[in-house]
């Protein structure tokens, strides 16, 4: 038989990526959003561009999407996260945040990877806004036929 006739193949083996301060950190993007997202064990403190997750993301639902990675995972009150976010819209803004917190989240806990990746939160939604072509009035909307 050939070289390692014994050996088993297995999938790739995720381990903890964390820098010199403790910290996982990632980067999460949806539309034109791009959000950059350390993750640290703590009180479960959200701070997005220096102000509390609640003070930024106005609205119950762009808080609930932030949450969403640390209810799924059960973490919820156990990591602290800073992240700055910039470009797009607010909900582009949010959907980034939590992108960005979930990879942190499987680089801090490698296990939690199948948990986040069944739900869908590591998947990077590559729906963007469709540029408009000429000839038309927006992306796909022309303009008015009249036969006269």
């Amino acid at each position: 038989m050939g070289e390692g006739a014994g050996e088993v193949e297995t999938g790739p083996v995720h381990v903890q990526k964390l820098d010199a301060y403790g910290r996982a950190y990632a980067t999460g993007k949806r539309k034109d959003a791009v959000a950059r997202v350390w993750v640290k064990p703590g009180a479960g403190r959200i701070i997005v561009n220096k102000k509390p997750y609640e003070e930024y993301f106005a609205r119950p639902v762009l808080q609930m999407v932030i949450r969403q990675p640390m209810l799924v995972a059960q973490r919820e009150g156990q990591f602290d996260v800073i992240a700055t976010v910039s470009g797009g819209g607010l909900s582009g803004q949010a959907g980034a945040v939590r992108h960005g917190i979930s990879k942190a989240l499987t680089h801090y806990e490698p296990e939690l990877r199948s948990i986040l990746k069944r739900v869908g939160f590591l998947t990077r939604d590559s729906r963007v806004v469709e540029r408009k072509k000429y000839g038309r009035r927006k992306a796909r909307r022309s303009f008015q036929f009249s036969k006269r």
